[in-house]
């Protein structure tokens, strides 16, 4: 379920009006601008930024961007865009880098629904003139691109039907492959890349049936393999979303100075899915409420902003 309360009710036109109000003057109002964009879903914050445009002749981002700094534009900045383009600009963020974020590619390719991703592909290639499948090869290497590659390009089908008989067949070619320790096996990368979340989840689970164990614990390395951990990663993503987010969440405020990177990215991308069920699982993991936890580790308009989205009250 989705944390953000919208209401049903919305005049575009005024939101727009509102948010002019609060970028003119002497400062910015910041408040205002929580108020009203941390309480609207996709669909309405579009249709301000066209009511915007509309009235003003001016694009409502940059606007915004210009107003803006630090923890909060960014966050502003990826809350506003549709979830497409945000996605898009994450992936070629991570790509970029100078130690390429594979985690956030693999992220992006294993927890959207194919259609989602399919969007995502569009919306980088409309941004960047070049494909994401293309970027993200110029950026990585050796069995990484291999896999990489395939899950970005990956369109799944994505109903309930599963094969158990398969399911059973291609659990014993991963445990094949992870007893050999031949981890970069093509057929490890066709089965995480084509195979449905449905039909790799039975899978998953005749692994962990036949062997006694989750498939994650046989994949446990050292954090230098690069390969072998964007492997991991996409077991994770592809087996438990919600259970990676989690420990994303967890990780990115329990080290020594906050990941606010990966605090904004999980927040603000599942904060109109599923970040409740997240939220629940964090307190449950953690003791500790996640709207708490994220209040002691940011300040300012910054920590307001996520604690919107996370449903918190003004």
């Amino acid at each position: 379920m989705a944390t953000i309360d919208v209401p049903t009710q919305v005049s575009f036109q005024e939101d727009a009006e509102a948010l002019r109000k609060a970028c003119q003057g002497w400062g910015t109002d910041e408040k205002a601008i929580i108020s009203i964009l941390g309480h609207r879903n996709a669909a309405q914050r579009k249709q301000i930024k066209l009511a915007y445009q509309e009235l003003y002749q001016e694009d409502l981002i940059k606007r915004l961007e210009s107003e803006l700094s630090g923890d909060f534009e960014r966050t502003v900045y990826r809350w506003i865009l549709d979830p497409a383009d945000r996605d898009a600009v994450l992936a070629n963020v991570a790509i970029r880098k100078p130690s390429p974020d594979h985690h956030v590619i693999i992220e992006i390719s294993c927890t959207r629904s194919p259609e989602e991703l399919l969007a995502v592909r569009r919306a980088y290639q409309a941004r960047y003139k070049h494909s994401l499948e293309e970027d993200v090869a110029a950026h990585t290497k050796g069995d990484t691109r291999k896999l990489l590659v395939a899950l970005v390009t990956a369109f799944r089908y994505d109903g309930e039907e599963i094969n158990t008989r398969l399911a059973n067949a291609e659990a014993n070619i991963l445990h094949d492959a992870i007893k050999d320790k031949a981890f970069n096996h093509e057929e490890i990368i066709r089965i995480l890349s084509t195979r449905s979340k449905m039909q790799l989840m039975a899978t998953f689970n005749c692994y962990r049936d036949e062997q006694g164990t989750p498939i994650t614990k046989n994949l446990l390395v050292d954090s230098g393999d690069e390969f072998l951990v964007a492997l991991r990663t996409a077991v994770r993503c592809l087996y438990d979303p919600k259970k990676y987010f989690e420990k994303v969440l967890r990780n990115s405020i329990k080290r020594t100075g906050t990941d606010e990177d990966a605090l904004t990215r999980v927040i603000v991308t599942r904060a109109e899915k599923d970040l409740k069920e997240i939220k629940d699982l964090y307190h449950k993991r953690n003791s500790v409420p996640l709207d708490q936890a994220v209040a002691k580790d940011t300040s300012g308009d910054y920590k307001a902003l996520l604690l919107t989205l996370l449903g918190k009250q003004d």
